[in-house]
């Protein structure tokens, strides 16, 4: 009886060691696979904690975006003394920005896409939401007309960063490139001025989509002060409104609106058509 018992634990012992080894063979990885799971031979190293890992950080300093090539001095030149005459208030718009959007609203006005003369706006959104990052610019006078906070899409990120940007429907993103100011409307939001992208393929869904300049309490000096950043839109640069109302009329219909960001592309950015429209017609 002894030696047949012993017969009956060997199996049992046999199996508890197969099961042993199958453990976690069901279970998801993170990305979605079964993870096969295996019992180690040796012990496994040590386990930094999480005090002794590198924390992350979210640096808020802006992508480096290189000059414009084929620039002509003079061109350069014209948009450094621009810079330059428009003052503090232009501080922390980056020369390589002002440079792409002046770039894009003299092609734009020989090519006779917009209309309105010596009026141009620049967003940066490459500029954390928490700081006022779009500016209309008189281009004739050298001033800054408005400097304000403007709201990017939830879609290109809800922290302080906008990362993602897209044109497509429903995407709630920010759509980067050189759009047309168009028609205003009262609609939900109050006083609204329709947007038309100008880049194909990057921003020209822009009415499809109702992207539009209107007013947002998210983007309130209050919000900001509360939350130590913008709220988010659908995909419009909503405006604080404090001054929504100034900033679209200052805009006015068929003005230059360029929207910069990491990554964007245009076919505007022609410097030697640039350089030729400003030796004849200047900053018109």
């Amino acid at each position: 009886m002894k030696h047949s018992a012993s017969l009956f634990r060997l199996p049992v012992l046999l199996l508890s060691l197969l099961g042993l080894a199958g453990v976690g063979a069901g279970c998801q990885s993170a990305g979605g696979e079964v993870a096969a799971a295996r019992v180690p031979l040796v012990a496994p190293a040590a386990v930094p904690t999480p005090a002794a890992l590198p924390a992350e950080t979210d640096s808020l300093a802006p992508t480096p975006l290189a000059p414009l090539p084929d620039l002509s001095p003079e061109l350069r030149a014209a948009v450094a003394g621009l810079h330059a005459s428009l003052g503090p208030q232009a501080a922390a718009l980056r020369p390589e920005v002002l440079e792409r959007a002046c770039v894009g609203y003299l092609n734009l006005r020989q090519a006779g896409r917009i209309s309105r003369p010596g009026v141009l706006a620049v967003v940066d959104m490459d500029l954390p939401s928490s700081e006022p990052r779009l500016w209309v610019l008189d281009l004739r006078a050298g001033q800054v007309l408005h400097r304000s906070p403007v709201a990017h899409g939830r879609g290109s990120g809800e922290g302080l960063r906008a990362r993602r940007f897209s044109n497509t429907i429903k995407s709630a993103c920010t759509a980067l490139g050189f759009y047309r100011t168009q028609d205003t409307y009262r609609g939900k939001h109050g006083l609204s001025r329709r947007l038309r992208g100008l880049d194909a393929g990057q921003n020209d869904n822009a009415l499809r989509r109702y992207v539009v300049l209107h007013s947002a309490d998210y983007v309130s000096p209050a919000y900001l002060q509360r939350h130590g950043q913008a709220g988010n839109s659908r995909g419009c640069p909503a405006l604080p409104p404090d001054q929504y109302r100034a900033i679209i009329g200052a805009v006015g219909e068929g003005g230059c609106l360029y929207l910069s960001g990491p990554g964007a592309e245009s076919k505007w950015l022609d410097a030697s058509g640039a350089a030729r429209r400003l030796a004849m017609q200047g900053w018109q």
